[in-house]
């Protein structure tokens, strides 16, 4: 059971984008999207308005609401079937997440938690999902055992134009017996 039963997962819309930008601003979301000291932006060349305007079933933001109140971004791409390829050849039957917490006071109390495990029900919901890849950094160490303590194991580490990152995966098999074990 999560500790934020108010928690809610919801499609973005336009009407997000002002919130969407001014977590563009934050600097732990600029660190964990990019090395490049000098940035001033999480999404570097990023256009909200077409973002937003160009969801699809395969490429969708979702805004978490936490009692109504938006703490957090995440994005849920098909990486098989996304049109700009990002993550090169790569076989059906998964999806990719990217997740932020928008503000500082929201981060480092299960938010995060809470948001992936939605995500990820959401994800396996479709039985033709049979892993979920994700891409931190591979500077970003408090990424990596976020992650790993939700099930996902690394891969390897691989380039994403000047991004260098270690992929990370979780498979329903794993999903599935930690849900399990944590029913018990």
């Amino acid at each position: 059971m999560t500790r934020h039963p108010g928690l809610r997962l919801r499609p973005a819309t336009r009407q997000d984008i002002p919130q969407l930008s001014l977590w563009d601003l934050d600097p732990d979301v600029i660190a964990s999207t990019t090395d490049d000291p000098d940035a001033e932006l999480a999404f570097e060349g990023l256009e909200w308005e077409a973002e937003i305007d160009g969801q699809t079933d395969v490429y969708r933001y979702y805004i978490a609401l936490l009692d109504e109140r938006p703490v957090g971004a995440m994005l849920v791409i098909d990486p098989h079937l996304e049109h700009t390829h990002y993550w090169g050849e790569i076989e059906p039957g998964l999806r990719a997440l990217d997740i932020w917490i928008g503000h500082p006071d929201d981060r480092g109390k299960g938010v995060g938690v809470a948001m992936m495990e939605l995500a990820i029900s959401m994800c396996f919901a479709d039985c033709s999902v049979k892993a979920i890849v994700i891409d931190p950094l591979a500077s970003n160490g408090r990424a990596h055992a976020f992650y790993q303590r939700l099930g996902f194991r690394p891969e390897g580490r691989r380039m994403f134009g000047d991004d260098d990152c270690l992929v990370h995966r979780l498979t329903r098999e794993a999903w599935q017996s930690r849900t399990l074990t944590t029913r018990a």
